[in-house]
């Protein structure tokens, strides 16, 4: 397609731009072309969020199901993968746990304790990388608590994710993905396949065997653990960021603690764990300005959305008291909205709740600083912080 003639600022956007610091550039596109042709991605970026919802909302124009669909070539068709009819035989048998009051119900104690065990023994050292020792490890910790994966432990699981999100990255870069990818998922299968044969146990993967294939059944906790993981270690960490870089805010949150909740939401807008989320048009279509063609790649920035200002006042700012902060668009929308959100922000508001009550002057450490980093998921690679040890 000969589009960098009609849009230049497309043309002009580097991925390394978008990995880096995208804010700037996705905010002129926004403006300027809220649906633009990025050569650098062979496709299209769309960056204005009433455009964003118009995509996520039409699956039927813009679906999932499609061979360059990175998550899909690792671990085979899932709800992640799927539309229409499909997508909602594979979804349906996971739905149940992730409601609202059986997300409190099933997980709140299980988060408290964990939180508690990680905070506890971190706590005499006075500084910790908080991404690494604390928000990955409590993610991996609940996502395989939900799961009810026998005879695994979170070491194990991490490994697992670790290799299947390294072959999807590859995958997605346009590399071929290396063989660890593959035996982690067969490793993650032979348990799935270990806990539905197991008849004493009780678990969503057992619930789901009901209704799926066992490979189907693997290839949705496949997902579930992925984006449970991903995206909920980088909701942390980035809602941690946020806070420590505007004591304004912080001192706010310390003073109320019913502010959390908005401190989450707000953090998830500026910076979602999930940057963007990929679509391939069935048919031709016009978006916006663009003319879209059949079996185009098109691309949602969230990020870009959540920073609309036609939306929220003020875009950059990060406010704790921002009255619609919860329309930020970090979950995606429509059928694949994500399926665990109120489990994500549960765990998020129960992780900052004890950092900050129980790691005294808790603060960023000045010597090694932190900054979101990521074309399609965006975390600080570390998040080093201290605090003033009992006693010192």
């Amino acid at each position: 397609m000969s589009a960098a003639g009609s849009f230049p600022l497309g043309a002009a956007t580097t991925l390394a731009e978008l990995t880096r610091d995208p804010h700037a550039r996705l905010a002129l596109l926004r403006e300027r072309e809220p649906v633009s042709w990025l050569p650098e991605l062979d496709g299209w970026l769309v960056t204005r969020r009433d455009l964003a919802l118009s995509v996520m909302r039409d699956d039927a124009t813009f679906t999932v199901d499609d061979p360059r669909f990175s998550t899909a070539q690792v671990v085979g068709p899932s709800m992640l993968s799927l539309d229409g009819a499909p997508h909602a035989r594979h979804r349906e048998p996971f739905t149940a746990p992730f409601r609202p009051r059986a997300v409190r119900e099933g997980f709140a104690s299980f988060i408290e304790k964990e939180t508690v065990r990680l905070v506890t023994d971190l706590a005499p050292a006075g500084t910790a990388d908080l991404r690494r020792a604390f928000a990955g490890p409590l993610a991996v910790a609940v996502v395989t608590e939900a799961l009810g994966l026998v005879g695994t432990s979170t070491a194990t699981v991490l490994s697992w994710y670790d290799s299947i999100v390294a072959s999807v990255s590859d995958i997605t870069a346009g590399h071929a993905a290396g063989p660890a990818g593959t035996a982690a998922y067969a490793q993650l299968r032979a348990a799935v396949e270990a806990t539905v044969a197991d008849r004493d146990a009780s678990s969503l993967l057992v619930s789901a065997a009901g209704r799926l294939t066992v490979p189907e059944v693997a290839s949705n906790a496949a997902v579930l653990m992925f984006g449970g993981i991903e995206t909920t270690e980088g909701m942390i960490t980035n809602a941690l960021l946020h806070l420590l870089r505007n004591p304004g805010q912080l001192a706010l949150v310390r003073a109320d603690p019913e502010l959390l909740d908005g401190a989450v939401e707000e953090s998830l807008r500026l910076e979602p764990g999930a940057a963007v989320v990929d679509r391939y048009a069935t048919r031709d279509t016009v978006l916006g300005p663009a003319p879209i063609r059949r079996g185009d790649l098109v691309t949602v920035s969230l990020t870009g959305a959540n920073r609309d200002p036609a939306v929220f006042p003020d875009p950059d700012r990060f406010d704790v008291r921002r009255g619609n902060a919860r329309l930020q668009l970090a979950f995606a929308h429509g059928p694949h909205y994500c399926l665990a959100a109120h489990l994500a922000r549960l765990e998020a508001r129960i992780a900052l709740r004890h950092l900050l009550e129980r790691l005294p002057a808790l603060r960023l450490d000045p010597a090694r600083p932190a900054a979101p980093h990521g074309l399609v998921f965006r975390k600080p690679p570390a998040l080093h912080v201290r605090w003033d040890r009992s006693g010192h």
